[in-house]
């Protein structure tokens, strides 16, 4: 739904159709609460693509810094993240899928009122749709992985993984170390990972 405003009126309406007809929510992405334990791709960008969270580097820290707090109460391991000045990206294990919504949920609220506040602009609108897919397979996995670490390179912020320090890739690669990174992304390409919904 990226593009709906883009759309004309006649692909709008046949959208909304297909939407409502496979009993999905009109306007944003629908939510899978699977049972048990599970791991998830969750991502979530500001409204029109705004740098919102990139407008200091408090702010990108203080980012950061909630949203690992929310996976630390809702997620049994928080295996991947990344923050940039637009948008997020977590890959977490967790069995309360709608309970780390949630925190998120309130996390955006928060947040919403707090750099609206100091930006002076109350009524902002600063987050959009946030939406999670499940793994499908550990090579679903590690493209995941792989794709998040390379987001700030991706899009153009630093030149390798580790220059960039709102992402967990600088410890994964204290982890694992340089060789084994490179298997690893070698074997589980991203290849056009994320391209109709990244920012």
């Amino acid at each position: 739904m990226y593009n709906w405003r883009k759309m004309t009126s006649s692909e709008r309406e046949r959208a909304l159709k297909i939407r409502k007809e496979r009993h999905h929510p009109w306007h944003s992405p629908p939510h899978r609460d699977l049972g048990g334990e599970h791991t998830y791709i969750i991502s979530a960008a500001c409204f029109e693509h705004a740098s919102i969270i990139g407008a200091t580097p408090e702010r990108m820290s203080e980012c950061e810094a909630g949203l690992l707090e929310v996976c630390q109460k809702t997620a049994l391991e928080t295996h991947a993240c990344c923050i940039l000045p637009n948008h997020y990206h977590l890959l977490a294990r967790t069995e309360r899928i709608k309970e780390l919504r949630t925190g998120l949920w309130r996390f955006h609220r928060r947040s919403s009122y707090a750099w609206n506040t100091e930006d002076g602009r109350r009524g902002r609108k600063v987050w959009h749709n946030c939406f999670e897919r499940p793994m499908k397979s550990e090579s679903h996995f590690w493209a995941s992985l792989n794709y998040i670490h390379h987001n700030p390179v991706h899009h153009g912020y630093v030149e390798h993984w580790r220059d960039w320090p709102y992402s967990s890739a600088r410890e994964f690669l204290d982890q694992v170390g340089h060789d084994e990174a490179a298997r690893i992304w070698r074997r589980y390409p991203i290849l056009d990972y994320g391209k109709k919904w990244d920012p």
